[in-house]
């Protein structure tokens, strides 16, 4: 094994490669983000790999989720099951475990329990601010990361003394845009990937981290970092001096019921919202049907579900009885 990691070894040294394979990530979503950040760590000779999501391949997953072929998305394969098949394929060495469940506030803590290091690929923010909440009350390092368009963002929860996620909400942009209305290039997911894999090998290979927050347009070639070390909140209700954790409880979750008889399902959010419904119609215009928005809610038809949206946040989804995937197309359209 070593010829396979010398170049990788001549950089990190020896004890940071052994490291490494012994260390075990848990990859937190397998879409775009999570399948690059996956191959590299794979390829960087991570010992254990968990893979987690919900969601299956789609066509239109192939353009930038680049372990998924369009076999996968014909027979509409776990995301999580098909990126083990390929990544198999690239190392026979990586115990790799594909977990085809939901990320919430129930089943996150039994995910992470005993993982080296954690690699957001999630897509929405309600379900990272549950991660940070366990990956600190674990003491296990967190790396955030996010893209839109041709945006990026980057940042390490690591450390007592660094802010979390929490911490930084008002620093972050509005999670209103998603990349199915604003779309998405596939060179910015590999630039914030590529961040994460290398803060993921730093982190284990005995590196320091600070706390800074990184975001990049690759399109307009325009960088920024800011050290947020400052930007830690005593009061934080995840972080701080009299931490509760509250994303790990049921009551601040998004909650979903199937309607009886409807064929339908009810999306209500923790907190109301308090959407913008005309700007988020202009936002769907190219990318829903039968789009109707009066100033109580909006209507449309998405693919094969049809979506009432109300401005407090609440959605009913119709068209399927499943909650997974009613919550994967609130995600999608609302972040």
């Amino acid at each position: 094994m070593t010829s396979r990691f010398l170049k990788q070894e001549l950089f990190i040294g020896k004890e940071g490669q052994r490291n490494i394979e012994a260390s075990h990530a848990v990859i937190l979503g397998a879409g775009a983000l999570g399948s690059a950040s996956s191959e590299m760590l794979v390829r960087a000779g991570i010992g254990r790999l968990t893979i987690i999501d919900r969601d299956y391949v789609e066509e239109s997953n192939l353009q930038r989720q680049q372990l998924y072929t369009e076999e996968d998305a014909a027979d509409k394969l776990p995301k999580a099951v098909a990126a083990k098949r390929r990544l198999k394929d690239i190392s026979s060495h990586t115990v790799i475990e594909a977990v085809v469940e939901d990320i919430n506030c129930h089943t996150i803590e039994k995910f992470i329990d005993g993982a080296s290091i954690l690699i957001d690929g999630t897509d929405n923010f309600e379900t990272r601010l549950v991660i940070n909440d366990a990956a600190i009350k674990l003491k296990i390092p967190f790396l955030f990361g996010a893209c839109v368009g041709s945006y990026g963002l980057s940042y390490p929860v690591v450390g007592e003394d660094a802010p979390c996620l929490h911490c930084l909400i008002e620093q972050l942009p509005s999670q209103e845009i998603t990349c199915d209305t604003a779309g998405v290039i596939s060179p910015i997911v590999q630039w914030v990937a590529a961040m994460q894999v290398s803060q993921a090998i730093q982190i284990l290979s005995g590196e320091k981290l600070f706390p800074v927050l990184r975001s990049f347009d690759i399109w307009k070639m325009e960088y920024a970092e800011m050290n947020v070390e400052k930007l830690k909140k005593l009061e934080c209700p995840t972080c701080g001096t009299r931490a509760d954790f509250p994303y790990l409880s049921f009551q601040n979750q998004t909650k979903a019921a199937v309607l009886c008889g409807r064929d339908a399902v009810h999306i209500r959010p923790a907190m109301p919202k308090g959407l913008d419904l005309y700007v988020l119609s202009k936002q769907w215009k190219a990318l829903v049907q039968n789009l109707i928005t009066n100033p109580y809610l909006v209507s449309f038809q998405y693919n094969d579900y049809r979506v009432i949206l109300f401005k407090d946040g609440r959605a009913i989804i119709h068209g399927t009885s499943e909650i997974s995937v009613a919550k994967s197309i609130y995600s999608r359209l609302i972040g």
